[in-house]
C-alpha cells in the first residue's frame, strides 16, 4: 500500500473562470439559424443545458458573422488572458500569495497557437517574476491537463518548498467552424470556453497548506485510433473532428490504465471514494461508468460540468475537482482517481489521496 509522505506533491488550490455570456443549446441553434433537423437533434441530445462562449455580436441581418482566422486567434489570445487573470487570482487568493510567488508556470491549450505562448503573456501581464520557469503544452487535446500535471508534480517533487502553477486555457469558440455539416456540428454542440488554474507544491515547508497528495500517474495510448480526434484544415480554417465511435473505443480501454495505476498502490476500485472524470460528452461518461463499474453519483461533478459548461477540453477535470471541493464531502485518507481522455487516442489517469 502506498504511504503518504510530506514530500509528495499536493494540489493546494484551484480556481476557474468562464466568459460572462451564457448560451443554452436552443440559443445557439437560434443564433446560427440552424434548420437541419439532424443538427437540431444533435444539440438537444447532449445533456448540456448551457455553455459560456465568446461569440461576436449579430450583424444587421441578425446573423452571427463568420470570423476570420485572424479574429479567431485574437479571440483565443484575449479570452485566455482575461479568463486567465480571473482563474489565477482565484487559485492564488486562498493561499495568500501573488503571481510573484510562483516558481514554475505550465500553460496548456489546444484552441489556439501563439508564439510567444500563453506562459510568456501571463508573465508579462500578471506580475510573475522574470525568472519564472515556464512550459507551454500546445495541441495535446482534452487529456493534456493530466499530462501537464505530471510535469508540474515532478518539478515540485524535485524542488520542495517551491510552488508551481498549472493553467488550462481553452477558448474553444476560437476553433469553431459553422458550416452546417454534421462533422462540425458535433464539435459545435459540445465545447465551451473556460480557464482553470491549479497551485501545486511539495515538502514540509508548505505544510501550512492543505490539499490532496498526488501519488501516481498512468498513461494509455491507442495508436489504432490515432485519427479519431484530430484537427483538419477545412478550406481556410482548422476544424476539429470527433469520430462517432470514440466514446466506445475509450470505454473499452479505460480499465487498462486504471487497473495498472491501482495495482501499483495495492488498491482495488472499491477503495476509490472519489472519481474525477473529463466531461467529454454524455456517451463518453456513460462508457466510463459502464466499464469501470461506477455510478451517476460517482461522476456527479463531471455530469454537472457537462450540463452547465459543456466540454471544456483540458480544463474540464479541474472544474469537476473544484465542484468536489465546494461540496465539502472529502475525508482525510480517501483516495481519488482522475481520468482525462483525448487525441492519440489517449487516456490519462492520476491517483490522489485526501
Amino acid at each position: 500500500m502506498m504511504v503518504f509522505e510530506a514530500w509528495q506533491a499536493r494540489m493546494l488550490s484551484v480556481g476557474t473562470a468562464h466568459p460572462p455570456k451564457k448560451y443554452s443549446q436552443q440559443d445557439l441553434l437560434d443564433l446560427y439559424q440552424v434548420t437541419n433537423k439532424r443538427i437540431i437533434a444533435l444539440f438537444r441530445n447532449t445533456h448540456i443545458k448551457s455553455r459560456y462562449l465568446y461569440l461576436p455580436p449579430c450583424n444587421s441581418e441578425g446573423q452571427v458573422p463568420d470570423e476570420t482566422n485572424v479574429e479567431l486567434l485574437a479571440k483565443h489570445k484575449q479570452g485566455a488572458l482575461d479568463l486567465g487573470v480571473e482563474a489565477i487570482d482565484r487559485a492564488l487568493a486562498p493561499l495568500g500569495i501573488r503571481p510573484s510567488a510562483i516558481d514554475y508556470l505550465v500553460c496548456v491549450t489546444s484552441t489556439g497557437t501563439l508564439c510567444p505562448g500563453l506562459s510568456a503573456l501571463y508573465i508579462k501581464h500578471l506580475g510573475f517574476r522574470e525568472n519564472t520557469r515556464r512550459l507551454d503544452v500546445v495541441g495535446m487535446g482534452c487529456n493534456a491537463g493530466l499530462n501537464a500535471l505530471q510535469n508540474v508534480a515532478d518539478f515540485c517533487f524535485a524542488h520542495p518548498g517551491r510552488l508551481a502553477l498549472l493553467v488550462c486555457a481553452e477558448i474553444c469558440s476560437g476553433a469553431y467552424v459553422f458550416d452546417m455539416t454534421m462533422r462540425t456540428a458535433v464539435v459545435n454542440s459540445l465545447f465551451g470556453d473556460g480557464v482553470a488554474a491549479l497551485v501545486v507544491g511539495a515538502g514540509p515547508e508548505l505544510a501550512q497548506y492543505e490539499g490532496p497528495a498526488i501519488l501516481d500517474f498512468e498513461s494509455h495510448i491507442i495508436p489504432d485510433a490515432i485519427a479519431a480526434m484530430r484537427f483538419d484544415l477545412e478550406g481556410p480554417k482548422f476544424s476539429f473532428f470527433l469520430d462517432r465511435d470514440i466514446p466506445y473505443v475509450l470505454g473499452n480501454h479505460v480499465e487498462k490504465p486504471v487497473n495498472r495505476l491501482l495495482a501499483r498502490a495495492g488498491l482495488k476500485r472499491r477503495d476509490i471514494q472519489k472519481w474525477i472524470i473529463h466531461s467529454g460528452g454524455r456517451k463518453v461518461i456513460d462508457t466510463m461508468k459502464y466499464n469501470l463499474g461506477i455510478t451517476n453519483y460517482d461522476v456527479r461533478h463531471t455530469l454537472r460540468v457537462l450540463q452547465d459548461f459543456g466540454n471544456l477540453s483540458s480544463g474540464s477535470f479541474l472544474f469537476s475537482y473544484q465542484l468536489l471541493l465546494e461540496e465539502g464531502s472529502t475525508r482525510s485518507g480517501e483516495y481519488g482517481v482522475m481520468i482525462t481522455m483525448g487525441p492519440g487516442s489517449t487516456i490519462e489517469t492520476c491517483l490522489i489521496r485526501f
